[in-house]
């Protein structure tokens, strides 16, 4: 089977000035970074529409029925691999986006679904739609843990089908913020800065009411509000709302202490601001708010963050990655921002904690882990084909089957991993291992965990993921599959067959296992060996 050429992309695109927009171009960019064909398909929220790049190649309007079903015709003639649908509430037609089902349901490439938001509470008509999209896709992926689980309690969706994948960040190296507000006239301030499109569920009067409170500590503090207003909220309302802010500041006397920036700036332009700052604040109001690209960016650039608890950035800011304060808490966002303007080693050294732990958040590894997602949706879709005329027929019942049993198991495993043989019961150590045994252990260790079993132990099951790791030949880009009881590779890349058995592991691991963080390596170790069973000959090998 040849390897994912063409992905396709429905969602607002650049320039069109909203998050999802943003994140739709950022993550179609990444994917054909790695020589991946791409294509667009662009929601339009007004007639005119946008002036797109070459990328777009399709555009709905959001409340034209027909065009959903014209898009769905493209994408079906495109010879695309898999469909990346970004979904939002408010983007798409109809009753809660209904109208997107027009399109789907015409569909006949996979679709991998992106959800930026899940909702807890929803009405029958947002569950309706919700459960109607994710039936049609063939994975789901999310930002956050906890829009995993709500997919699991709230629409029972089953746990294989769900990915939870970061948000993407630019790659952008550590550096101090003094060069940055010396280029950009701030180079006499303690700079804090909010950015993205102003609307009144950001919170900007909780932080402007803060100032006074931070000023008295930090008198040389400058607040950088640097975003233009929503253009719903605009062509509803026109500037009500930045205007009712200024007013605010006014009032309180900071108007030499707040600088409102309104424009929307290139991502070059927007990462020399967040560079300047020294602290940066999401103070959101919405508690259910399950990702943020500002939060997100912040953080990939190793910035101290200070933000209200909304779910993503509970998962994002925990164990002194950041800062907490409660939702529209005066007194404590004042309070905790001149702490960090005050306290340089404490500052520094949340930023660092940050910068480090973002490394895996980059646009690079984030878009291997959705190529490995569309793979998967892909391949999931020509086995079903195959499998779709094979009817299978229960076995009778008979008896309940034995208990299981996994003492044998444990005993023939030692701190390497699984050995290879064994004399009856007694294990062989002139043998010693091999990566085909110890993949099918992992194998065994995540169809446990799929059932609820704790047989076998985790420290086990990384103990088999690590044998797999240190098989992997990067120079040959081959598993190597046969080791000697004394820890040497007797062979530079081993068979087809163990290196495909390896790679079903993998999958299944990154699909199904308990561990978050073991999901993640092995989706990028299996993106990372699939290519090699292009050249491979064996059909068990492929299979």
């Amino acid at each position: 089977m040849s390897p994912t050429k063409r992905i396709a992309f429905i969602g607002n695109s650049l320039p069109r000035r909203c998050g999802i927009a943003t994140f739709t171009t950022d993550l179609q960019q990444a994917i054909a970074s790695a020589d991946i064909g791409t294509s667009i398909v662009a929601m339009n929220d007004h007639g005119a529409g946008y002036d797109y790049p070459p990328s777009v190649h399709c555009q709905i309007a959001e409340q034209r029925l027909e065009d959903y079903a014209r898009a769905a015709d493209f994408l079906n003639e495109g010879r695309f691999d898999a469909v990346s649908l970004q979904h939002e509430f408010g983007i798409f037609g109809g009753e809660a986006g209904g109208h997107i089902m027009a399109l789907l349901s015409r569909l006949t490439v996979p679709v991998v679904t992106t959800l930026h938001t899940v909702l807890a509470e929803p009405n029958a008509a947002q569950r309706d739609v919700m459960e109607r999209i994710v039936d049609a896709s063939a994975r789901v992926v999310v930002m956050a843990e906890k829009a995993r689980d709500l997919l699991r309690t709230v629409y029972r969706l089953p746990a294989d089908k769900i990915e939870v994948i970061a948000h993407g960040i630019p790659e952008f190296a550590f550096v101090e913020p003094d060069e940055a507000k010396e280029r950009l006239g701030f180079g006499d301030h303690s700079v804090i800065l909010t950015f993205g499109l102003l609307s009144p569920n950001k919170g900007i009067e909780v932080m402007i009411d803060a100032m006074p409170s931070i000023l008295r500590r930090c008198p040389d503090a400058i607040y950088v509000v640097l975003g233009a207003t929503h253009p719903h909220l605009v062509r509803e309302h026109g500037e009500a709302y930045r205007e009712s802010l200024m007013a605010r500041v006014r009032e309180l006397g900071v108007e030499d202490h707040v600088v409102f920036l309104d424009r929307f700036v290139d991502q070059p332009t927007l990462l020399g601001f967040i560079s300047m700052c020294d602290v940066y604040v999401t103070p959101y109001l919405n508690e259910a708010q399950m990702t943020s690209g500002t939060l997100s960016y912040s953080f990939g650039l190793g910035k101290a963050v200070v933000s209200t608890p909304y779910w993503h950035a509970r998962e994002l800011l925990a164990d002194g990655r950041g800062i907490l304060v409660p939702f529209g808490d005066v007194v404590a966002t004042g309070n905790e921002i001149a702490g960090l303007l005050t306290d340089v080693p404490r500052r520094q050294a949340m930023r660092l904690r940050a910068y480090a732990s973002s490394r895996s958040m980059t646009w690079e590894r984030t878009a291997k882990r959705y190529l490995a997602a569309f793979e998967t949706a892909r391949r999931g879709r020509v086995l079903s084909a195959v499998a779709g005329s094979i009817q299978p027929r229960a076995l009778p019942a008979t008896e309940p089957p034995p208990e299981m049993r996994m003492g044998h198991l444990l005993s023939m495993c030692d701190d390497t991993g699984l050995f290879q043989h064994a004399v009856h019961s007694v294990p062989d150590r002139s043998h010693g291992y091999c990566v085909d045994d110890n993949a099918r252990a992992l194998l065994l260790a995540n169809a446990l965990n799929r059932t609820g079993e704790t047989h076998l132990p985790d420290a086990l099951a990384a103990r088999f993921a690590s044998f797999v790791q240190h098989a992997w030949n990067p120079d040959r880009r081959r598993f190597r599959n046969f080791m000697s009881f004394d820890r040497r590779w007797l062979e530079e890349a081993g068979s087809e067959d163990s290196h495909g058995r390896t790679l079903w592991a993998l999958g299944i691991c990154a699909r199904d296992d308990a561990s978050v963080s073991r999901r993640r390596w092995a989706a990028a170790l299996f993106a990372e060996a699939l290519p090699a069973i292009e050249r491979f000959s064996s059909p068990r090998a492929w299979a």
